[in-house]
C-alpha cells in the first residue's frame, strides 16, 4: 500500500486559506430551493459550480429537469450538473454526488452572525448556512480535482459527477435524470461505484462510514373553518376554531418519548437480538455526545444503545411547524381561519412512503372524526424517500476504512445514518453498484439549524482523504476505493 504522496499533502495546506475563501464565495449565493423567493439564487449557484468544475478540466452539462408546483406557483426546477473527466475503458469509473442548494437561514432566526458570510471563528469553525450541508464536501472534490489540474496529473480513474439544487426540497426530478443516465449511452453508463458526502461523523472526535440511511415521509395537515381570521373576543367559544382541532390531531400522533402512535409504524420493525445491540455497543459515541451536540442534557434515555437504534434502526416522528399561526412578538387574539402542521416520519427498511401512508391516513381521519368538528380536514403528503442499507463487507468499504486511518490515524466508526438522502437508493437500484457515504462534517455542525458550521480541520483533512490513494488486495485482486479515494 502507498503512502499519501506528500506532494498533494503540502498542495492541500498551502491552499487551505483560498479553499476557504473559494467556500465562503459558494455560501454567498442564498440557494434555499424551499423559497421560492430564492429560485433565481439556486440557478446562480448551479452556474456557478459548473464553472468551477470547467476550470479543472471537467466536461459541464448543466441539465433541465422542467418545472414544478411550489406554494402554488409553477417554477422552473433548478438545472442539475453533470460532469466527466475521463473515458479511459482500463479505468475504474466512478461517480460523485452532492447538492449545493441549502436549508432556510434568516439572522432572526438565532444565528450569532449572518448565515450567508462564511464567519470563521477563533477555534476554527467556519459558520455558514451550507458550510456543511453540502457546499464543503462537495468543493471538496473540487480542492482535489485542482491538485491534478494544476499539476498535470492524470486521474487514474474516470470521473463522473452529479449535482442537483433540490436535494433539501425533495430533490424533484432527480430519480428521473439518474434512471435516464444510467442507461446504455447515459452520462453514467459505465459507473463502477458511486460516492456521497452529505452526512456526519457521530461526535467530534471519529470519523465514520455510513451503509444506511432512514428513508422520509413528510406530511401537512390542513385545518380550514372561518372564511377569514375571526376577533377570539367576538367569536371565542362560539366556533369550532382551526388551531385547537390542529393542536389536537397533532397531539395524537407521537409521545414524549418518541414512540410513534399511529398504529401499525414502530410495530413494522422487529426488535433487534444481542448481535445486533453490540454493533451499536462498540460505537465511539456517548450520551454526553448527543447532548453534546443537542447544546442541552435532553437524552431520551440513559442507554446509550436505545439512543443509537432511536437514530438509526427505528423510525421516528417529529413536529416541524404550523403554518397560519400567529407568531411574532406581541399579543394579537386572532383565531386563525386556516392552519397547517407540518410533521415527517423518518423511515427504516421495510417501511417506504407507499406503505406507511396509507397508516397515517387512516389515523389521522380517525381521530378527526373524534373532534366532531364542523372544521374541513386535508392531509397532503408533500414528498418522500425510500431508506436504504449496504453491505458493509464490500470492497468499497473495506478500501474506505484503509483510507481513513490512513489520514485520521484511526479506524472509522461504521454507521447508519438517521437523516435521508433518497437518491442514494435511486443511484443503487439504477446503476446496481455499490454506494459508500463519507462524511467531511462532525456530529456537532449543525446542518439545517442556526449557526451550521464545518470546522476547518474537516474542511482541510477531509479534502485530503478525497485525494488519498488506496489500495486495497484481496485475493490478488487490486481494488482502488473510487470517487472518494481517488489514486493520486
Amino acid at each position: 500500500m502507498s503512502a499519501t504522496p506528500k506532494e498533494f499533502l503540502d498542495f492541500v495546506d498551502n491552499n487551505a486559506d483560498a479553499f476557504i475563501k473559494r467556500l465562503s464565495e459558494a455560501v454567498s449565493i442564498k440557494s434555499v430551493s424551499g423559497d421560492a423567493a430564492y429560485r433565481s439564487e439556486v440557478f446562480k449557484m448551479s452556474d456557478w459550480i459548473s464553472q468551477q468544475f470547467k476550470a479543472v478540466g471537467v466536461e459541464i452539462q448543466q441539465v433541465d429537469l422542467g418545472k414544478h408546483i411550489m406554494d402554488g406557483q409553477e417554477l422552473q426546477l433548478p438545472k442539475a450538473v453533470l460532469g466527466r473527466l475521463g473515458n479511459n475503458p482500463n479505468k475504474k469509473t466512478i461517480l460523485v454526488y452532492g447538492h449545493f442548494d441549502v436549508q432556510p437561514a434568516n439572522l432572526s432566526d438565532g444565528w450569532n452572525t449572518d448565515p450567508f458570510v462564511l464567519t470563521a471563528q477563533p477555534n476554527g469553525q467556519l459558520v455558514g448556512r451550507g458550510s456543511s450541508d453540502d457546499k464543503g464536501p462537495v468543493l471538496g472534490w473540487l480542492n482535489t480535482l485542482q491538485y491534478h489540474h494544476d499539476n498535470k496529473k492524470e486521474l487514474p480513474v474516470n470521473f463522473r459527477c452529479c449535482f442537483e439544487g433540490m436535494e433539501e426540497n425533495g430533490s424533484e426530478g432527480l430519480d428521473e435524470l439518474v434512471e435516464r443516465e444510467s442507461k446504455p449511452g447515459g452520462w453514467f453508463d459505465g459507473v463502477d461505484c458511486v460516492c456521497i458526502s452529505d452526512n456526519y461523523w457521530l461526535n467530534t472526535r471519529t470519523p465514520v462510514l455510513t451503509y444506511g440511511l432512514r428513508g422520509l415521509s413528510y406530511y401537512k395537515l390542513n385545518i380550514t373553518g372561518p372564511a377569514r381570521d375571526l376577533h377570539s373576543g367576538v367569536f371565542g367559544r362560539t366556533v369550532h376554531e382551526p388551531m385547537t382541532d390542529l393542536i389536537k390531531l397533532m397531539s395524537t400522533l407521537v409521545d414524549v418519548n418518541g414512540k410513534i402512535l399511529i398504529p401499525g409504524v414502530d410495530e413494522m420493525i422487529t426488535t433487534a437480538d444481542v448481535e445486533e445491540r453490540k454493533l451499536y455497543e462498540a460505537l465511539d459515541y456517548s450520551i454526553d455526545d448527543v447532548e453534546a451536540s443537542a447544546g442541552a442534557s435532553i437524552a431520551l434515555s440513559t442507554d446509550k444503545v436505545e439512543v443509537l437504534m432511536g437514530r438509526m434502526r427505528m423510525p421516528s416522528l417529529s413536529l416541524h411547524g404550523i403554518e397560519g399561526a400567529f407568531y411574532g412578538p406581541g399579543a394579537k387574539t386572532v383565531i386563525p381561519a386556516k392552519v397547517s402542521g407540518k410533521f415527517s416520519i423518518r423511515l427504516v427498511p421495510p417501511q417506504t412512503p407507499e406503505n406507511v401512508l396509507p397508516l397515517v391516513k387512516a389515523h389521522v381521519e380517525s381521530e378527526f372524526a373524534k373532534l366532531g368538528s364542523k372544521n374541513k380536514f386535508e392531509l397532503e403528503e408533500l414528498h418522500g424517500g425510500k431508506p436504504w442499507v449496504t453491505d458493509i463487507n464490500h470492497w468499497n468499504f473495506q478500501a474506505a476504512r484503509t483510507a481513513t486511518k490512513a489520514i485520521y490515524n484511526k479506524d472509522p466508526d461504521m454507521t447508519r445514518e438517521g437523516g435521508s438522502i433518497p437518491v442514494t437508493l435511486t443511484f443503487a437500484e439504477a446503476l446496481g453498484v455499490n454506494v459508500l457515504l463519507l462524511p467531511m462534517g462532525r456530529g456537532d455542525d449543525g446542518a439545517h439549524s442556526t449557526n451550521e458550521k464545518l470546522d476547518r480541520s474537516n474542511f482541510i483533512e477531509g479534502t485530503k482523504l478525497l485525494g488519498t490513494e488506496i489500495r486495497w488486495n484481496m485475493y490478488n485482486v487490486i481494488c482502488i476505493f473510487q470517487a472518494h479515494i481517488m489514486p493520486l
